[in-house]
């Protein structure tokens, strides 16, 4: 990615020099439905608010400067990079269509943090949260993201931010909310087939910002767009299920396969606008 020209976004809390030592953490059980169903972005707002044991909000203790390493010096300016982008590229769509686009905020964290969802773990992953309008990351989460997902690269990286600001854009159209309710009248089996046309539309929504990405500002470099489909379908479903265990139950999938994942973003990338993002009508 080309990142020298690209605006950083001042939307950044950092909060890795700080800890929260006024509230206990969620229950294990809690978290273990949390990674669930927030790895790679799914609201986790109704599981860890069920099973949040957090008190009022937290006194924060800073532990001094924050010492952070070249390579995390070098994602936390990737972050800021991007976020600053992705603002650009949705208040120009947004305002394409007589709207106005919120931006969020992005925490950075170390293994734990509180959110208006709950106690954010990094064992869950990059998530977002609805209820602050906030994405939260572990930086460490890159580097999981390279060795055990074998998906290296700063496009990688970059897709990571893009999908959580759709879930953001979701949650700013309405959407979330509608699939929300929809959720709580349904089955486990029809509830999961929405959270999976959920998170097939953030990973569109990632799409329609890197089309914009590459095509006003040329930010795409040659291999960037097979480093966004190898993350994509490093985190399919199918993938993480075989590692698991051997064997995929696709009635259980809750983000989607790698090539459902893989196929929406590429509708994203090539077409640009969100109204090619309808998941909910059907196709893979």
């Amino acid at each position: 990615m080309r990142l020298g020209g690209l605006r950083r976004s001042g939307n950044i809390e950092d909060r890795r020099g700080m800890r929260f030592p006024g509230g206990r953490g969620i229950g294990l059980g809690t978290l273990v439905l949390a990674v669930v169903a927030a790895l790679f972005g799914i609201d986790p707002s109704v599981v860890m608010q069920m099973g949040s044991q957090v008190q009022g909000p937290p006194t924060a203790v800073s532990t001094g400067p924050v010492q952070e390493s070249a390579g995390e010096a070098e994602a936390r300016d990737l972050v800021a990079a991007v976020l600053g982008d992705t603002e650009d590229t949705w208040r120009q769509v947004f305002a394409a269509s007589g709207r106005q686009y919120r931006e969020p905020a992005l925490v950075l964290f170390r293994e734990a943090t509180p959110t208006r969802c709950g106690t954010g773990q990094a064992a869950m992953g990059p998530f977002y949260c609805s209820l602050d309008e906030k994405i939260y990351i572990d930086l460490a989460f890159y580097d999981e993201l390279k060795s055990r997902f074998r998906a290296p690269g700063d496009f990688a990286q970059a897709y990571v931010i893009a999908h959580e600001v759709g879930h953001h854009v979701q949650h700013l159209l309405g959407i979330s909310d509608r699939v929300r309710e929809m959720r709580a009248r349904s089955g486990e089996r029809e509830g999961n087939a929405l959270s999976v046309r959920l998170e097939l539309q953030a990973d569109c929504l990632a799409g329609v910002w890197g089309h914009h990405a590459s095509r006003s500002r040329q930010v795409l470099e040659a291999g960037d767009l097979e480093e966004a489909l190898t993350a994509a379908t490093a985190i399919g479903d199918d993938t993480l299920q075989k590692q698991a265990r051997g064997f995929a139950v696709p009635d259980s999938f809750t983000h989607g396969s790698a090539a459902q994942r893989m196929h929406w973003f590429r509708v994203g990338m090539e077409a640009g606008n969100v109204s090619a993002c309808d998941t909910f009508a059907g196709g893979p």
